[in-house]
């Protein structure tokens, strides 16, 4: 059996003998280093051989990550490309580089992989089942971004498992996951795959015009119509409602202790949040009401009690120790 096959790293044998070939100083280094073994059955590890895997990996993992970066430079110069495809292909080059780059880093090594053929089947069905996963996520992660339901920028609401619904706008897509910001800035990453197949409220998918409801309670007593011309009134001032469509009221419905309506109007930036907006139309709703006389009803709840001979020994009971007790003289 050659001294090749023997090892696993066979390009270390090539690149000593370039080394030699240039400077016999160096040439007797690189065989000092290369007697300086570890002989494991028919395999022969030399301390030359690990200093040479150090720094082809070294070298490979910068080489792809320095080509990867100009890669992603060029395309967001590209103005042909949507931020969509724009990133849907950084993430394609960005691959196809590292796998480029891993089969040239096997070749320059020199690393024989026929003789791993049984050992990197069980390790490759074993990485099969714990990257399942991974790659799952990354297969939706392409998928979302080629059908373009899903992008950067837009304003999601995804339920989780439990049914607790999360709101906010989409910062990052990523191999693993999606980068979603609520309006508190907590920052969650959500799998892809949650994404596929999840129910997820896509706010600004074909248009980014969302319509908001404020609900609004008046007493039974108050001018309905009055009332209405208010609410618009409210709904207008703010900044973020759109002028076109404009705010609309609907009686919604005669509540136990209210008229009930709903003010609907429309924004076109949610990932600004809507509870700002219903809190600036409800405070100047406020003063509009106060200002004309408009009442806004407490609860109220009416106490019947039916009369039954119970009920009179009872008050008749009440009655008598007052009647029974003694008078007190004033001056006491």
């Amino acid at each position: 059996m050659s001294k090749a096959s023997d090892q696993p790293v066979a390009g270390a044998e090539g690149i000593r003998d370039a080394v030699a070939s240039h400077s016999q100083t160096m040439g007797g280094v690189v065989d000092t280093l290369d007697r300086l073994a570890l002989q494991v059955g028919h395999t022969r590890v030399s301390v030359w051989d690990m200093i040479v895997l150090v720094l082809v990996v070294v070298a490979v993992i910068a080489i792809a990550w320095s080509v990867s970066k100009l890669a992603n430079r060029l395309l967001r110069r590209m103005t042909r490309l949507d931020d969509t495809q724009k990133l849907l292909a950084e993430k394609l080059i960005s691959l196809l580089v590292w796998a480029i780059a891993i089969l040239v880093g096997i070749d320059v090594l020199g690393i024989d992989l026929t003789a791993l053929t049984v050992f990197s089947g069980a390790f490759g069905l074993a990485i099969g089942f714990g990257l399942q996963k991974t790659f799952g996520n990354l297969i939706a992660g392409i998928i979302l971004l080629l059908d373009k339901s899903i992008k950067p920028g837009d304003v999601i609401a995804i339920a989780d498992q439990s049914g607790q619904s999360t709101f906010g706008q989409i910062r990052k897509i990523g191999i693993r996951a999606v980068s979603l910001t609520t309006r508190d800035q907590k920052e969650y990453l959500i799998p892809n795959e949650n994404l596929m197949v999840n129910q997820v409220e896509n706010w600004s998918y074909s248009s980014r015009n969302v319509r908001m409801q404020v609900p609004v309670g008046i007493s039974y007593h108050a001018d309905i119509e009055k009332a209405e011309e208010l609410m618009l009134e409210a709904a207008r001032s703010v900044q973020r409602v759109l002028k076109a469509p404009p705010p609309t009221v609907w009686l919604d419905s005669y509540g136990d202790n209210a008229i009930r309506f709903v003010i609907h109007c429309w924004i076109t930036d949610p990932e600004e949040g809507i509870g700002n907006v219903r809190s600036d139309v409800l405070k100047k709703l406020w003063w509009l009401f106060k200002e004309h006389g408009i009442e806004i009803p407490f609860p109220q709840r009416d106490l019947n009690l039916r009369d039954s001979a119970a009920w009179r020994e009872l008050v008749d009971a009440l009655r008598q120790p007052a009647a029974n007790a003694p008078l007190r003289d004033p001056s006491e």
